[in-house]
């Protein structure tokens, strides 16, 4: 099959510099700072091949004329030249790079429209051989011509429908286009179009057409009955609106409570913590005064008894006659004076006695003291303590108080949202059986003969493989389970959708299966535009990124900056044309053997991509 190339892209206006990017014949990258020219120069080649709408920046003012070279499959060059939002395009049979002034070749429609026969669409498409392929755009097995939009939209990439949500095979995610969606991908993997079919119903479908008709009216009414309003689709959303606004303030109310709440319980645990600090140090301290006044009691005790044992030794020492009552000697034994040198030496030990446990009780009264202030002091802030507690108590029994209505309040919209909610999803699938019905009355009964829905399986599964393949060189783990889910029109890799991963993931899915769609075609010469244009298809993983599980029962892709590097070694052995737009800097064996354009937003090397 034959394909094109993509030569150039030039921005002219007179007495303008021209803007301009020359595509390598394999690899191309233009990488650098935001907001220099990079997306813009995507939506310009889009817009060239038969795009509607261009937003072009003030910086392109004064540029009339946008050139987009090409190879045509036979070798022959060809320049496309459209003017700024114009819906026509003026071809060149020749290689133009610069302000066109001579008369074109032709002169072709630049948006396709299936009723007219002038379209740059059907031009390339008979260029590439394509211009009779058929594909399958209804459920009846109606049939349309395959466009230039539906290939670009499979080998072009814009940065928003990178990280997208839809599926990367539905361009417009509407029912009546979903089926020529699809076609279009079977006839990439294929290489078959769809045969041109009578639709036309007869007796016998008309008369089952007419029974799902019947049967359909009956489920509009059953669900009719459901709802709880008359209220319109339109009348339900702008309640769910104020539903919404509604418990977006109760919450807040509530959370504000709640925090109240908590602060209060976390006080008063503290509070409380201290109280019961402050009465074990109360018990200690009344238990050491105790035991303290038990001591000074025996120590003035053993005082007085000190000083009656001073005066009733004095006292026998005097007037008692015979044996001694200080050291027993007889009176032979005794010597003049004797019992008045042992009275003495009694008073000495005496005295020296009473002076001993003065000190002590002097030592002790202070300490007595001392403890008995440290109890006044506690008991004081033990009663100030003891109020914060009681007016802690209170403020929590009032946060209770208000946190039970609020939370009422927040279930009584919760519930209301939910019925609303309800009362939607009715009206959508309302809508739903009506668009059947329209579509049964409009497009008759299915076809006696009808054309193929699904690719083969052994088609899928070789597919499935260079998907695989794809992400295992570029060192994406968890690539299991990968491929394209026919039946949902979804890309699956480790057994789940695309659509259910972080946007990160879902660029790297989005890349892995543009490139391995162009690969799996120009290796087995099926159909394809033969080149792939990627708008940051690896820019989220420039850092390692850290991963944490959300649910272990679903293990999401772990992937660090080794993605980007195997990415680009990957995309240098593309077998077809490719053009890689990203932020980060390439490797630098990518630098040396790929066609780069480094875009610094300053003064120094090229600042963007228009002057």
């Amino acid at each position: 099959m034959g394909s094109l190339q993509l030569v150039h892209l030039t921005y002219a206006g007179s007495g303008k510099p021209s803007a301009q990017i020359v595509f390598g014949p394999e690899l191309t990258t233009i990488y650098g700072a935001s907001d220099t020219g990079k997306t813009f120069i995507v939506r310009s080649v889009e817009y060239m091949l038969g795009g509607a709408q261009l937003d072009v920046p003030p910086q392109a003012e004064g540029y009339t004329q946008i050139l987009l070279g090409l190879l045509l499959p036979d070798g022959s060059p060809l320049t496309l030249v459209r003017r700024p939002a114009t819906n026509s395009t003026h071809l060149h049979r020749e290689d133009l790079r610069d302000l066109v002034h001579r008369p074109a070749d032709a002169i072709v429609n630049s948006v396709h429209n299936a009723r007219s026969k002038n379209s740059l669409s059907i031009y390339l498409m008979r260029a590439m051989g394509l211009d009779e392929v058929l594909i399958r755009k209804n459920e009846a097995g109606g049939t349309r011509s395959l466009t230039l939009t539906d290939l670009v939209y499979l080998s072009l990439v814009t940065e928003d429908r990178m990280i997208a949500m839809p599926s990367p095979i539905l361009r417009t995610g509407t029912a009546t286009t979903r089926t020529a969606e699809t076609s279009v991908m079977r006839f990439l993997l294929t290489g078959e179009g769809d045969p041109s079919v009578d639709t036309g119903p007869n007796a016998g479908q008309r008369r089952v057409n007419k029974g799902q008709i019947n049967l359909l009216d009956q489920l509009v009414l059953d669900l009719y009955a459901k709802l709880d309003s008359d209220e319109s689709e339109r009348d339900l959303k702008d309640r769910l609106g104020r539903v919404k606004t509604a418990i977006d303030a109760q919450s807040t109310s509530l959370r504000g409570a709640d925090e109240r709440h908590r602060e209060a319980v976390r006080e008063r645990m503290t509070h409380a913590r201290r109280l019961a600090g402050l009465d074990e140090r109360l018990a200690e301290v009344s238990d050491l005064l105790g035991r303290f006044g038990l001591l000074e009691a025996q120590y003035r005790s053993d005082l007085e008894r000190l000083v009656m044992v001073n005066e009733a030794g004095s006292i026998l020492g005097y007037f008692r006659v015979g044996t001694c009552v200080f050291c027993g000697a007889d009176p032979e034994h005794q010597h003049s004076g004797h019992s008045e040198q042992e009275a003495t030496q009694l008073h000495v030990a005496v005295q020296a006695e009473a002076a001993k446990t003065t000190a002590l009780l002097t030592d002790l009264l202070p300490t007595i003291a001392d403890l008995a202030s440290e109890r006044e002091e506690i008991t004081q802030t033990w009663q100030v303590v003891k109020g914060d507690l009681e007016s802690l108590d209170e403020l929590i029994a009032e946060a209770e108080g208000l946190l039970a209505p609020l939370r009422e309040g927040l279930q009584e919209l919760l519930e209301a949202r939910s019925a609303i909610e309800r009362g939607l999803e009715l009206h959508t699938r309302i809508a739903e059986l009506e668009d059947k019905r329209s579509r049964l009355d409009g497009e008759a009964a299915v076809p006696a003969t009808r054309p193929a829905e699904y690719i083969a399986a052994r088609i899928v599964n070789d597919f499935d493989s260079v998907f695989q393949r794809t992400l295992a060189s570029w060192d994406v783990p968890a690539v299991e389970n990968s491929g394209y889910d026919q039946y949902n029109a979804e890309i699956q890799a480790g057994g789940r959708p695309r659509a259910g991963r972080g946007k990160g993931v879902r660029s790297v899915l989005h890349s892995a299966f543009t490139t391995s769609l162009a690969r799996f075609c120009i290796e087995r010469d099926l159909p394809h535009l033969g080149f792939v244009v990627l708008d940051s298809p690896v820019v989220t993983y420039r850092q390692p990124v850290k991963y944490v599980p959300q649910d272990p029962d679903l293990p999401d892709v772990r992937i660090t900056s080794t993605v980007v590097d195997r990415f680009y070694e990957d995309m240098l052995a593309f077998p077809g044309q490719a053009v890689i737009i990203e932020n980060g800097d390439p490797p630098l064996g990518v630098l040396s053997e790929a066609t780069t354009y480094n875009f610094t937003a300053a003064a120094d090397g090229r600042p963007g991509f228009l002057p």
